[in-house]
């Protein structure tokens, strides 16, 4: 039987190694080196759309763990990257810097829809070099009224920090979730159907895809 190829994930979040477990795939972490300025890749751009600005900064990523990979003469394989961030029309909502700015997030999404974007990356090698793969995933999101009280209990949980738009629907704040419209999964940090898609392209083959 032939072995499966190699699929490394270049991301610190738990929950998108999480998923590709739930996915029967395994994967090797390919996290930045010291000395990477992983934040600096991040940074907004005047006037640039959340779909423009999280697909770009996911190519950028992804761009930056494939020189990685090579620098480190590792074993050759996929490498997978994703970057998710929520909009408020079209402001952008990034991970927090402060429980005082996470405090001033949540009451903006208080009683209002929202959107998440999510775009997901791969790159594999081929006897012609890299090939890139790119897919986004757009959903929405409608909180239900927050009281300042539900606003501060929840930042003091800590669970808003590190997360785009201050929340994770997977903890605490799914309580506050009126309505989804989208990927759940998407939302989370990485959308099933699209990476699913991604992969078969670089010849991996999931235990539920169709064969």
């Amino acid at each position: 039987m032939a072995q499966p190829p190699k699929l490394y994930l270049a991301s610190q979040s738990p929950r998108r190694r999480e998923l590709l477990q739930q996915w029967g795939l395994a994967c090797e972490l390919l996290l930045p080196e010291p000395g990477e300025d992983a934040e600096a890749l991040e940074a907004l751009r005047a006037n640039e759309s959340p779909a423009r600005y999280v697909q770009r900064v996911t190519g950028l990523k992804l761009q930056a763990a494939v020189a990685r990979l090579e620098r480190q003469s590792l074993p050759p394989g996929a490498i997978l990257c994703a970057d998710t961030t929520v909009a408020l029309g079209r402001q952008i909502l990034g991970k927090p810097a402060s429980r005082a700015e996470a405090a001033r997030m949540l009451a903006s999404l208080s009683g209002q829809m929202h959107q998440v974007f999510t775009a997901v990356a791969l790159a594999f090698p081929t006897r012609q070099g890299w090939q890139f793969r790119q897919a986004l995933s757009r959903s929405r999101v409608t909180f239900g009224p927050l009281t300042a009280a539900d606003i501060r209990r929840y930042v003091a949980t800590g669970e808003p920090m590190g997360k785009a738009g201050a929340y994770a629907i997977q903890g605490v704040a799914a309580i506050w979730v009126q309505r989804i419209s989208g990927s759940y999964t998407g939302i989370v940090g990485l959308p099933a159907h699209e990476t699913a898609q991604l992969l078969q392209e670089a010849g991996f083959v999931l235990p539920a895809a169709g064969q």
